[in-house]
């Protein structure tokens, strides 16, 4: 009689462990070079709101470019060329933009 014998497949003992290693390392190059620098720049920008003061140029989101005639609590008032006044949120202004427009002047 010929008998073969069935050899079982080695343990795959670690596997489990590795994959939670790939997931921690995914997850730590994720925050590194995604969610830090979002987090620096709004920071920046931030600050860069806050600092404003009546007399300096800004450039909205929209693309508007201004002066500062108001500060309000979490608005200002600025005035456009023909001397028209528009009132816009502290959100609404290009960090970026203004000052690159800061730059040329």
């Amino acid at each position: 009689m010929n008998f073969t014998l069935l050899q079982a497949a080695p343990a795959a003992g670690g596997g489990g462990m590795s994959q939670i290693i790939m997931l921690v390392l995914i997850i730590v190059v994720f925050y590194f070079f995604m969610i830090r620098p979002q987090m620096k720049k709004q920071k920046e920008a931030k600050k860069f709101q806050a600092e404003i003061k009546k007399g300096d140029k800004i450039v909205t989101i929209g693309g508007i470019i201004g002066k500062i005639s108001e500060v309000h609590d979490n608005a200002y008032t600025i005035e456009v060329e023909g001397g028209n006044k528009l009132k816009i949120v502290k959100s609404a202004i290009s960090m970026e933009n203004s000052a690159a427009l800061n730059k040329e002047a």
